[in-house]
């Protein structure tokens, strides 16, 4: 079926958007008819924009990553794994998801990493627009994948698995959809999980990462199941719908954080300590310089 189309037009997402539009189409008269105030338009319209960014900037980041996986698949991965087999899909959507949450974990907990993902998290709105804002810098999940060429998988696969992958958690922010058959639940990310990933609230922070799979979070201690109706949005809201501003704010914050600092090691902690760090007197103690 793909082969049919355009070059340009096989990238699944692009595929995808058709659907996105009905989806997003039918929630927001939901929301109209239930009066739930689900949706704003003005928020909604910032999530559309930059989703559109997003597709080009993606594109871009993909191009570069498509340079390297190309050459390491090549001249270093030991076997390479038949692009035509089934199999080989299946290794790559697992490998991809399983990737994906230890990126989406360092992007919550490295705050020069949650600098490019802040702007998913901005909206104090939970809807199908709001899983179109998405992030305009993709470079660490390109480095975080660098592994998969290298045991053998096709770059084909990669980029194919993960566009399916961001397919999936479309239909996960919504608020008209609640808990699931208990099973779906333990295996997958749903909207019940990934409502409590979106909130703000104290016990609901830094928990399921999760793509596709939830067991991940199972795994490795990060999951936690939705108790109430979360708040959504940042824990210090931007109060803008700029989109400009909603990508780039955090840079700003963090360049001013570095600039303050009366250390180096102030500095990085600042870069690489998770966001909300600030060093403590002792810390800062430790490395100053003797009178």
């Amino acid at each position: 079926m793909l082969d049919a189309l355009p070059e340009a037009m096989r990238e699944p997402t692009v595929l995808a958007i058709p659907f996105f539009v009905l989806m997003v189409a039918l929630e927001w008269w939901a929301a109209w008819k239930l009066d739930r105030g689900r949706y704003d338009a003005r928020d909604s319209r910032a999530s559309l924009l930059m989703g559109i960014v997003s597709i080009a900037t993606s594109a871009a980041w993909k191009a570069l990553a498509l340079l390297a996986y190309a050459a390491i698949f090549t001249y270093l991965a030991p076997w390479q794994l038949p692009a035509s087999a089934w199999y080989s899909w299946v290794i790559a959507f697992v490998a991809v998801d399983f990737l994906f949450y230890w990126e989406h974990r360092m992007a919550h907990r490295v705050r020069v990493v949650w600098a490019t993902h802040q702007a998913h998290h901005s909206s104090e709105y939970f809807n199908f627009t709001t899983a179109l804002r998405q992030k305009w810098n993709n470079s660490a999940a390109m480095i975080v994948w660098l592994p998969l060429p290298l045991l053998g998988v096709p770059p084909a696969l990669i980029f194919g698995a993960y566009s399916l992958n961001l397919i999936y958690q479309f239909w996960i922010h919504t608020e008209h959809i609640d808990r699931l058959w208990a099973p779906i639940e333990f295996v997958f990310n749903t909207p019940s999980h990934h409502r409590v990933h979106h909130a703000s609230d104290a016990e609901y922070l830094d928990r399921n990462y999760g793509g596709t799979f939830i067991i991940w979070d199972r795994l490795f201690g990060t999951f936690c199941a939705e108790r109430h109706r979360p708040t959504y949005g940042l824990t210090k809201p931007v109060d803008t719908y700029n989109i400009w501003h909603l990508q780039t704010h955090e840079y700003g914050s963090l360049a001013r954080d570095i600039r303050a600092a009366s250390t180096f090691r102030d500095r990085l902690g600042y870069v690489f300590r998770p966001p909300g760090w600030t060093p403590t007197p002792a810390e800062s103690a430790l490395v100053q310089p003797r009178q």
